[in-house]
């Protein structure tokens, strides 16, 4: 009965809540209304909250993924406003970098308040030659527009990357380099080569031929110094500026000449290119390839070079008396008025005969001829041969010179190189390459890639007179005034004794081949080519 009671009691009430309730809203009744909250009412829920799309460790990975493919257009969709060269900076710091493969090894996410995040990383780039590079960087994230987002900066492409720097790849420079000899050595002690060598240094880059060369990564931020963060130095490094000169050559050159009391040069170069193997002068400076001199008797080289394609032979009989009087002009003497008689050209080539060829040249030559067929050996032609000033390539070279002989008496001066007729030791040394080859050719450039290429253009010699010229100088050795000089077998050549006519004694020459090389001796005021020059020529090729 209690709990019925109750029961009724309790709807009673409500019903009139109710009903009061709805009388108030229907009445419209304005009067404020005190409401109380029960003591036993439930807490009401909290507005819920707008959660993030995705998680900073999908993004992470998303992010890596593009960077790993290269695909900058999808890795730029999940930076926070990327800048407008976003791209562009990936590809230069790659342009740089030159990878040949890239690893990337994330870290565990690291939270830092609700909206953001950073993951450390790994990078692994495989460098050529260098291999392994590896490095740490961090790569931030953050909430934007309900979305985790990239926080980028250079800093992610390599942590010391400021804004507006940049990843550059260079290749050190230490000074200019230095010149060595074709085989990459340098230059033996002494070489009397300096004055030719100076103007090469750091003039043409460095040829590798082969041979690795270094580089170095630096980072260059504004306001910064550069830094270098990866180098590679190869183990054989590109030794310098390499020359055609040989290492074996040079120094016997070098070495023949000490002892000599007077200044003196020799020159050798290669028949088949022009290339020089060995400069070794004494005359001061460049004078090897710059000093003109009188050739003397080697000049007759040239002379016959014209008798010859004139119709003479090696066999054809001459007459080398002790004196030829030019036809109402002067005399011409032999050396020490030697009278030979009659013999045939080859052995007045051998036996250095001045009135021979002064009297084969007035009868049988002109002076247009004569110059011809100088010219034709190189004679008024200037060239290149690097290791000065004055040239394209580092230096220039002065072949020779040979005025138009204006009467007999000139014309006979000349055809033993006497006269208007002066040459370089270097010119005289591509004469007797000329006689060895067939062609003459200009010397080519002392530094080795310069010297690549197409061969400088070459005047062929008549197959008649290059065989004729060989059989001459052949018997300057084995029967003429190169005789029993203790030359190696198989040398030919030509003695040159020039007088000097500010009245100093006479300079010595001697020019010659043996196998692929032409040299050229000289000596100045050394007196006869047979007793100064051929005995240093003797020393210079028993040494190679």
């Amino acid at each position: 009965m209690r709990n019925r009671a109750l029961l009724a009691l309790v709807t009673v009430a409500a019903a009139i809540f109710v009903f009061g309730v709805v009388g108030l809203v229907v009445s419209g009744r304005q009067e404020p209304v005190m409401v109380a909250t029960p003591v036993a009412s439930p807490t009401l829920p909290r507005t819920l909250e707008l959660r993030p799309d995705g998680s900073p460790d999908e993004t992470a990975a998303a992010y890596f993924d593009a960077w790993t493919k290269g695909d900058y257009e999808a890795m730029r969709d999940l930076v926070d406003e990327p800048p407008a060269d976003f791209a562009d900076q990936h590809r230069q710091f790659e342009d740089a970098a030159l990878s040949n493969s890239m690893r990337i090894t994330p870290g565990t996410v690291k939270r830092d308040g609700d909206e953001t995040a950073e993951v450390p990383f790994t990078q692994e780039r495989d460098e050529p030659d260098k291999g392994p590079w590896r490095f740490d960087s961090v790569l931030r994230l953050a909430v934007r527009d309900a979305t985790w987002k990239v926080l980028w900066t250079p800093a992610v492409l390599f942590p010391e990357i400021e804004a507006g720097g940049r990843l550059v790849r260079t290749t050190p420079t230490t000074g200019p380099l230095r010149p060595v000899t074709r085989e990459g050595e340098e230059f033996p002690q002494d070489s009397d080569a300096d004055a030719y060598l100076d103007g090469l240094a750091g003039q043409v880059a460095a040829p590798t031929n082969g041979v690795e060369v270094g580089w170095e990564l630096r980072v260059e931020n504004p306001a910064s110094p550069s830094k270098v963060v990866l180098a590679y130095t190869p183990k054989q490094q590109p030794a310098g500026v390499r020359t055609t000169i040989e290492w074996s050559v040079q120094a016997a050159a070098a070495r023949a000449l000490d002892g000599v009391p007077q200044r003196a040069a020799i020159v050798a170069v290669r028949p088949t290119t022009g290339e020089i193997l060995a400069v070794a002068d004494r005359l001061g400076g460049r004078g090897a390839f710059e000093r003109k001199y009188a050739p003397g008797s080697t000049f007759k080289t040239v002379t016959a070079a014209a008798l010859l394609g004139g119709g003479l032979a090696p066999d054809t009989t001459v007459e080398c008396p002790a004196v030829y009087q030019i036809p109402f002009h002067r005399p011409i003497h032999n050396y020490h008025d030697e009278d030979h008689g009659a013999v045939t050209l080859r052995h007045a080539f051998a036996l250095s005969c001045n009135t021979t060829f002064a009297r084969l040249t007035v009868e049988r030559l002109n002076a247009d001829r004569l110059v011809e067929q100088a010219r034709a050996f190189g004679f008024g032609v200037q060239g290149e041969s690097g290791g000065g000033e004055g040239s394209g390539q580092g230096g220039g070279y002065t072949c020779g010179s040979l005025k138009r002989p204006e009467n007999p008496d000139a014309l006979a001066e000349d055809s033993f190189g006497q006269g208007t007729v002066e040459a370089t030791p270097l010119c005289m040394a591509l004469v007797a390459a000329a006689v060895k080859s067939g062609e003459w050719r200009p010397a080519r450039p002392l530094a080795d890639d310069a010297s690549q290429g197409e061969l400088p253009q070459s005047v062929p010699l008549p197959s008649n007179v290059a065989e004729g010229l060989r059989d001459l100088m052949s018997a300057v050795t084995v029967d003429g005034t190169a005789a029993e000089a203790h030359l190696p077998e198989g040398v030919a050549g030509k003695t040159g004794t020039a007088e000097d006519w500010q009245g100093g004694q006479d300079h010595a020459w001697f020019i010659g081949y043996q196998g692929d090389l032409a040299f050229a001796v000289f000596v100045e005021h050394g007196g006869t080519g047979r007793s100064a020059a051929v005995p240093i020529a003797a020393r210079f090729l028993k040494a190679l």
